[in-house]
């Protein structure tokens, strides 16, 4: 059986290769010359009013700098994003696309890669790339697909587990820690309901957790391998489940829900792939203080957030000097404050100049965020093809209507 993520792939072979039809991002002084008056139409989720609320400023202020307008097309699920370029692509409209950038990573990247969808190579030539991180932080491989300069990284993120420790006195460090206290605990715990990335990612962090090699995850997803290498996950799914909250007939739709329900008192545990979010939420009321954040003691995977340009977009010039103002020590200063978003940095930030620097030793990180040592090293992303085949067959087993 085909996923879709192949057939998308398949199409490749079909487009032809994208050409510099725009500016060249080496000559950055025409790229802001042509910025100028450009309105940047950047497809990203919006589930979160903080994130809205990080865009909105982004947004205004490339507009006070560069003159560029950010319009913030909110997204559910960004695969429509890739669909609606590939529907442009179908019918050869090769300008004036509806999308100038997208929020973007893991199948959706190397879906868009794959068919030849995106504008570049370009984001190795910003200016801001000379401050990013490229040796400590996975930036030049998406989920195992080879970037070469076709997105630009913008947050790092890491999946932590969030608890009260009102109610749960230690962190739970492994798979089946967690398994014993949900039984112990019915009701207690749940996470968003796949396809939603934090749904899909609590999937994956099971099995790479649950399976004694997880280098098996980085090549692709096959009829010959695939059984096999997830039944630990089916196994463990089907213990956990019934005592999941409302004994695992309804999920919350998105991470938003999840932190309300941990809020109102249903949940004591919650997944989240921001290690500030725990800390971002309290600091916003919309989590008790008494929560903490932890990571399993084999890891936990990581991954970076990417914004990439489609090959038709009108706007290109535009887009890029966002996804460089996106690298600058300012917005990655910004959106590691947990009184915004709480993210990591995709910076070196040793490297920077000392101004930049204070940027980032001023902040306060929260009470609930865990140091670097703490959180160790991440765990890598599988190919995309494993979260592609997991979720599609995590509805056939338990996908419920919302």
């Amino acid at each position: 059986m085909k996923t879709h993520w192949l057939k998308i792939a398949v199409l490749g072979a079909l487009v032809p290769l994208t050409s510099w039809a725009d500016t060249d991002p080496k000559n950055w002084d025409l790229v802001l010359e042509k910025a100028q008056g450009q309105t940047v139409y950047w497809n990203a989720w919006g589930g979160s009013p903080t994130t809205n609320a990080f865009i909105e400023w982004a947004g205004d202020r490339v507009k006070e700098e560069f003159g560029v307008t950010v319009e913030h097309v909110k997204l559910t699920d960004t695969a429509d994003a890739v669909t609606r370029v590939l529907s442009e692509k179908e019918v050869d409209k090769d300008q004036g696309g509806a999308i100038d950038l997208i929020w973007i990573n893991g199948a959706n990247f190397a879906s868009m890669k794959d068919a030849e969808l995106l504008f570049g190579p370009w984001a190795e030539d910003l200016p801001g790339w000379r401050h990013v991180d490229v040796v400590g932080k996975s930036v030049q491989s998406d989920f195992t697909v080879p970037v070469e300069g076709f997105e630009s990284p913008w947050a790092m993120a890491q999946v932590v587990f969030m608890y009260d420790t009102a109610d749960i006195a230690d962190p739970l460090p492994s798979a089946n820690a967690i398994l014993d206290w949900a039984k112990a605990h019915p009701g207690r715990y749940t996470y968003p309901q796949p396809p939603d990335f934090l749904g899909t990612t609590f999937l994956k962090q099971m099995l790479v957790e649950l399976i004694d090699n997880s280098e098996e995850l980085a090549l692709p997803a096959t009829d010959d391998n695939y059984d096999a290498v997830t039944a630990p996950l089916w196994d463990y799914l089907a213990e956990l489940t019934p005592v999941l909250w409302r004994e695992g007939r309804a999920y919350p739709p998105s991470g938003t829900r999840q932190i309300q329900l941990m809020n109102d008192g249903e949940l004591d545990l919650a997944i989240s792939f921001s290690p500030g979010a725990a800390s971002t939420a309290i600091a916003n009321y919309e989590l008790p203080d008494t929560v903490r954040t932890f990571v399993l003691d084999k890891g936990t995977i990581g991954n970076a957030s990417y914004v990439a340009i489609p090959y038709n977009s009108s706007a290109k010039e535009g887009a890029m000097v966002l996804a460089n103002f996106l690298l600058s020590a300012e917005a990655q200063a910004n959106a590691q404050d947990p009184n915004v978003l709480g993210y990591g940095t995709v910076l070196d930030v040793a490297g920077l100049p000392e101004e930049d620097k204070k940027r980032f030793d001023s902040l306060d990180l929260g009470i609930a965020t865990l140091s670097p040592a703490e959180l160790g090293r991440a765990q890598a992303e599988p190919h995309p093809s494993w979260m592609t085949r997991i979720a599609d067959d995590w509805q056939k087993r338990y996908g419920v209507a919302q």
